[in-house]
């Protein structure tokens, strides 16, 4: 996570059902914290269910495989802390290593002689370094819109967003331009679809991840690129050529915490026999109807929907506490609705919680003005007073 990353998205979307914000703060906040109060957070939860002395930490997996004669997973992990490589076997495995560490890296002609700096969202730190530049951003999605927001937020001279399919559509300050598909760039000038140009002095590739996993072995492989729906996964999480293995949190995501907890609770009765697979043809039948629901959805909210009724189906099979998929869907569309009317101050609105129903208040400094990022900046107002 890069320096001065803010949640894109209201905390009430992706609050765990059984893990308030209230109970870990004690105190109503904002709906939009910045990096280190979501990981306070996160790490509260895990604290309170005392599984750290479950986890071996430092411990990298580097290969599993499976055994069609011992029906088990051969799994090889590496000891930084022995410097030990060495084999376990297990029944199960699950993989919640994410889809966001891969990026997918574009090349475009005369990236090799540009004068500037390339590097993909997944390097981008702080935004400072590109103070009084005129930066490139190539993408539309997520990451340009906060890449391109923290760059203007701390100083960047001009920002150009250029789109591959269709532009974000936002309503940008005068310095921050959309333009279609980047077609070379030539010494520092970059040269567009529409026959414009524009002197950049960096480029930031917002051009989103490939789901990668070199350590699992071929025929274990999850092969999918982002959607809704990855192929290949029953009920979004089990692997249909072998069902003992898992893969947790690689949709395309608008749902997240919430999401991976449901996914969570589903393959824990499924390994503990509390759910049955079913035979491959039936999982397959499943994972098509969802995957035709899936590519008929038009709209942003057709989409959230979509992994709302989704999350539902999951909680609806397990014990994982239920709560108002509706009420989060609708946050979502309110969130939407905040950014189209302003890119830059959708953060300074706040939403109520669906799990305690409290009312979060505004922030105690506009989105724009808060430079700093801390847990201690963020939970306890600024002395004004003092200040002046």
């Amino acid at each position: 996570m890069y320096r001065y990353l803010w949640s894109n998205g209201p905390k009430e979307c992706l609050e765990f059902a059984d893990y308030t914000f209230d109970e870990h703060f004690d105190q109503p906040i904002a709906s939009y914290p910045p990096r280190a109060v979501l990981w306070d957070y996160i790490k509260g939860r895990v604290e309170k269910a005392d599984v750290r002395q479950y986890i071996r930490f430092n411990t990298p997996v580097r290969q599993i495989s499976f055994s069609e004669q011992s029906r088990q997973f051969t799994v090889t992990a590496h000891d930084h802390v022995s410097e030990v490589t060495s084999s376990e076997e297990y029944d199960h495995v699950i993989v919640a290593s994410g889809h966001f560490s891969t990026p997918s890296v574009p090349f475009f002609e005369g990236f090799e002689g540009f004068n500037g700096r390339i590097l993909h969202a997944h390097d981008f730190r702080d935004a400072l370094e590109f103070k009084d530049k005129d930066i490139l951003l190539i993408g539309s999605s997520y990451s340009a819109e906060d890449i391109g927001s923290q760059c203007y937020k701390y100083g960047a001279k001009s920002i150009t967003s250029s789109y591959r399919s269709r532009p974000m559509g936002f309503d940008f300050p005068d310095n921050w331009d959309e333009k279609p598909l980047l077609i070379k760039v030539d010494n520092d000038t970059a040269y567009f679809a529409d026959g414009s140009s524009k002197r950049i002095d960096a480029i930031i590739l917002c051009t989103g991840y490939l789901h990668h996993f070199p350590f699992m072995d071929e025929e274990l492989r999850l092969k999918t690129h982002n959607r809704l729906w990855p192929l290949g996964l029953y009920e979004g999480v089990v692997f249909v050529e072998q069902p003992n293995l898992f893969y947790l949190g690689m949709q395309d995501q608008w749902y997240t915490f919430n999401m991976f907890d449901a996914q969570a609770w589903y393959v824990r009765d499924v390994i503990l026999g509390r759910i049955v697979v079913p035979e491959k043809a039936l999982m397959e039948s499943s994972i098509q109807e969802w995957s035709q629901r899936e590519e008929s959805l038009k709209s942003d909210e057709q989409m959230i929907r979509f992994q709302g009724e989704y999350i539902q189906s999951l909680i609806q099979q397990t014990d994982y506490p239920t709560f108002d998929i509706e009420r989060v869907n609708q946050i979502f569309l309110k969130w939407e609705q905040h950014k189209h009317d302003d890119i830059l101050t959708f953060r300074d609105h706040s939403y109520r919680s669906v799990m305690t129903g409290t009312q979060a208040p505004s922030h105690h400094t506009p989105w724009l003005e808060a430079m700093d990022d801390s847990l201690e900046a963020y939970l306890n107002p600024p002395n004004r007073e003092l200040a002046q």
